[in-house]
């Protein structure tokens, strides 16, 4: 039996001397306990050192990503395959081993023993390797990890779907403050000026005007026209003469003005996000962006973690992404399966008749499955493929609605009754009941 260890210098090849009593005794940590039971238990067969950090590093990350690197490929096919050993060999990483054994043809194992020799090892590395100094490997395993770690801050860093999932939160954090706040102007303000919530319905509209007048008293001596319509100018002019609200103090009007001032800002970061994310979703999901909009393309992106995880999910699952609390719910009750999540609120499910959105909904996530897969995979960005989609989806919608009216079940228009009008006749005096005398 083999141990394939990795180290920071390179590949190491211990061979076990007992491999029958080392599989079989209920502790390992025993065979490995002081540097006499190691040597006695394993011996260093081969050794092949990294020539620099950048082969150190090439062939690590392709070891986490479960493949085999081109070094140790040389090196097993020099120290095992051409020596045809059959011994089976133990690794530290399961998809490593399972590499090893699709790939070579290796009889590889990877389990919970074997992580316990691994462990073993590494206690007595110093003194089963000669040539590698303790201050060395130290040196060498800090630099591996610094290296590792700016390679997936690197990977990371190019996924720019990253940016898209961060700013659709933000905006939809946003969403939620600027209502709280719109709410708490409007319950503060009318304290001073209730009628100005009824006349002035818009929060942003509503905030400007709070802004611009301030105390009620103002009405007449600040112009609104470019604000407001000359005739809301007017009817606002006119409700603050006959206000009931209470007064208020200059400090009141001071907090007052600054937090629809806060609004406003708000409000306009608001607009250049929803900019900024319109752009970064045409760059990067450009065919999805066209089928169902940047919004709720973003949301999808979202709430599957990534472009790439999105793309791996089937229609029926992206149908149905942002309604799990519904399925659940739905199959432990027994009922009804939901026909829709987040791509309810794409304008072409929107748009269709209730008869038919299930089936939209449906059609339009098939097409939606594609073109997400075209703009993950793929290397067109012009988004021709979703817009030939998209206009597959509205003539459905278009033939689904004039075979839903020739249906047999269709309901009819009803017809207004009208009574038939008849000719006026003449009273006739002799079918009177004759009086009693």
């Amino acid at each position: 039996m083999l141990v394939l260890f990795e180290t920071p210098a390179g590949f190491a090849l211990f061979k076990v001397l007992n491999s029958k009593k080392l599989m079989q005794a209920d502790d390992v940590y025993n065979f490995f306990q002081t540097p006499e039971k190691a040597d006695k238990t394993v011996k260093l067969e081969a050794f092949q050192k990294f020539k620099d950090s950048t082969a150190a590093l090439k062939a690590m990350a392709k070891i986490l990503k479960g493949k085999i690197p081109k070094t140790l490929n040389d090196f097993l096919q020099k120290n095992v395959i051409s020596k045809e050993i059959q011994d089976t060999i133990i690794c530290g990483e399961k998809r490593l081993a399972s590499a090893l054994n699709a790939e070579l043809g290796l009889d590889c194992v990877a389990d919970d023993r074997a992580i316990e020799v691994m462990r073993g090892l590494r206690m007595q590395l110093f003194h089963l390797m000669k040539g590698v100094s303790e201050a060395d490997y130290k040196a060498m395993s800090l630099g591996l990890a610094h290296s590792i770690s700016r390679y997936k801050l690197k990977f990371s860093a190019e996924k720019v779907d990253v940016m898209i999932i961060q700013a659709i939160c933000l905006l939809d954090d946003l969403d939620k403050e600027l209502n709280n706040y719109a709410m708490r102007l409007k319950e503060w303000y009318s304290w001073h000026f209730p009628e100005l919530i009824d006349i002035v319905s818009d929060y942003l509209l509503y905030a400007k005007v709070v802004q611009a007048v301030g105390m009620r008293t103002n009405v007449r001596e600040i112009d609104l026209k470019e604000l407001l319509p000359e005739d809301l100018e007017l009817e606002v002019q006119s409700a603050a003469e006959k206000s009931m609200g209470t007064e208020i103090s200059l400090d009141d009007e001071a907090h007052i003005k600054d937090l629809a001032g806060q609004i406003i800002e708000m409000y306009e970061y608001r607009e250049s996000l929803a900019d900024y994310l319109k752009v970064r979703m045409s760059a990067v999901a450009p065919n999805l962006s066209a089928m169902v909009g940047e919004i709720v393309g973003a949301r999808l992106i979202s709430k599957a973690g990534s472009l790439v995880n999105l793309a791996k999910l089937p229609s029926s699952t992206v149908q149905i992404l942002g309604a799990e609390k519904a399925l659940f719910k739905a199959i432990r009750t027994k009922h009804n399966t939901p026909k829709y999540g987040l791509i309810y609120h794409a304008s072409l499910v929107g748009a269709a008749p209730m008869s038919i959105k299930g089936k939209i909904s449906r059609s339009l996530a098939a097409k939606c499955s594609l073109s997400i897969r075209y703009d993950a995979l793929g290397e067109a960005n012009d988004g021709s493929f979703g817009i030939a989609n998209k206009a597959y989806i509205e003539a459905k919608i278009k033939k689904l609605e004039m075979v839903a009216g020739k249906a047999p079940g269709a309901a009819k228009p009803v017809q207004k009754y009208s009574a038939p009008k008849q000719a006026a006749k003449d009273y006739n005096t002799a079918a009177d009941f004759p009086a009693l005398e």
